[in-house]
Parts: C-alpha cells; structure tokens; sequence
C-alpha cells in the first residue's frame, strides 16, 4: 500500500511540475497551443485588428516583474520593440531569473485607454524613478478604467497613451 501511495504522489508531482524531462523549455500556466505567432512589430502596427483576439507572441525577455513575477517583458530583437505579457496575480509566476531568455506567450490582446491623469502619473513615475525600467512594475498608473487593477505596469509600452497588452494565460520560456 505505501508503495502505491508513493508511485501515486510521484504521478501527481511530475504532472504538475511545468520542466519536462529532457527538454530544453519550462511551460508556465496553460502553455502555449497556438503554432504561429503574431509579430510585436505587426501588433504594434496595428494593434485595433488584434483587440480581444488571442495571439500568440515570441521575442526575448528584457522585463520581469521583481515583485510578484505578474508580468514579462517580450521584445523583438531585431526591432528593439516589445510588448508586456500580464497575468492575473499568483496564477503565474515569471521568474525574474528568466530575463535575456527567448519566450513564447500566449493570451488576450488589449489596448488599455490611458486617462490623462494617468499619462501625466506614468510621466511622474519614469522620470523620477529610474527602478521601474529595471522591472519592478508599478500598476496603481495604469489601472482600467473600471478602477480593477489590471493594469500593464508604469513600464509598459505606450502608444498615443495607450497600454498594449497580451492578458497571458501561458507561457514557454526557453533555455
């Protein structure tokens, strides 16, 4: 009986740990299922076409939230141009060890309409503190208009004061 509790325990582990034997990614929430990714460059390009489609985006890892790991950085290496990844709270965790890594991320694409009180509260934080580019996030600027809290981060990249954001539900991040 101990035996077939600890085989079980053992099953249970394995299905739940995201490295898998032998590979070279580690899968963080529900992984990523779509097989052709959206490009930053197209996103930014035209990011009305892709509000509330899911899409899939690849790039490197240049932000991380130090704080609660709610939200990565993906940039397009050629382009120099990237795309925040934020998930809910505690549902995902980005480690923030996994900067310079590539990544595939998966999720819903919004565009989060800045208020010009939080334009000119977003100008006050990059100006004056200099911390939030190296990743510990700053949400309370950039806050829906709904006042929930989902905001993309003080950081986030901005476009005519406009948040774009993929609302991740998984990610790969590679070795």
């Amino acid at each position: 009986m101990r035996r077939v509790i600890t085989i079980s325990l053992a099953i249970a582990f394995l299905a739940t740990t995201p490295v898998f034997a032998g590979s070279d990614f580690v899968e963080y929430g529900e992984g990523v299922t779509i097989e052709k990714a959206v490009s930053v460059k197209t996103l930014l390009a035209a990011p009305d076409d892709y509000v509330g489609k899911t899409v899939r985006v690849d790039g490197v890892i240049t932000g991380v939230c130090k704080m609660r790991g709610c939200w990565m950085q993906l940039t397009d290496p050629e382009t120099g141009n990237g795309v925040r990844i934020k998930v809910d709270d505690g549902v995902i965790v980005f480690p923030y060890e996994a900067m310079g890594r590539k990544a595939s991320a998966e999720g819903v694409f919004q565009v989060i309409t800045l208020t010009p009180e939080q334009v000119q509260a977003r100008a006050e934080q990059q100006a004056g503190e200099p911390a939030q580019a190296e990743g510990e996030g700053c949400d309370k600027a950039d806050q829906k208009k709904d006042g929930s809290g989902e905001g993309a981060g003080c950081d986030a990249p901005v476009q005519d004061n406009r948040v774009l954001v993929v609302h991740g539900t998984g990610a790969v991040i590679y070795s």
